[in-house]
């Protein structure tokens, strides 16, 4: 993506249990990303079957959509890093090229 005045960047975005969001967001800020976007309760449908929004009594058994971007060179050690807690479970993770208008927050 070539857009006059926007920096190009990689998004990263994952659908894991919510239980596991603390390790993964510890795991993404020690290969240097600055921030990330939580959205908690999602839904869908998928290889293990149907999952609802929140839980009622126990939001650890919900899923949890996690968005970070990071420069492009700090992308493959972060995937490398989130493929195991990929393997072990349910989830999902969509890597993007993006562009980004102020790549000061993101370095």
């Amino acid at each position: 993506m070539n857009i006059e005045g926007l920096t190009s960047m990689t998004k990263i975005e994952l659908v894991i249990p919510s239980a596991e969001v603390d390790a993964v967001t510890a795991l993404m800020r020690s290969v240097g990303a600055t921030g990330y976007t939580a959205l908690g309760g999602v839904s869908g449908v998928g290889h293990h079957g149907a999952h609802g929004g929140r839980m009622l009594f126990n939001d650890h058994d919900a899923l949890t959509l996690l968005i970070t971007v990071v420069p492009s060179e700090r992308a493959a050690a972060l995937v490398a890093g989130l493929r195991p807690v990929l393997e072990g479970g349910s989830g999902v993770m969509f890597v993007s090229s993006t562009a980004v208008s102020r790549p000061e927050y993101f370095r």
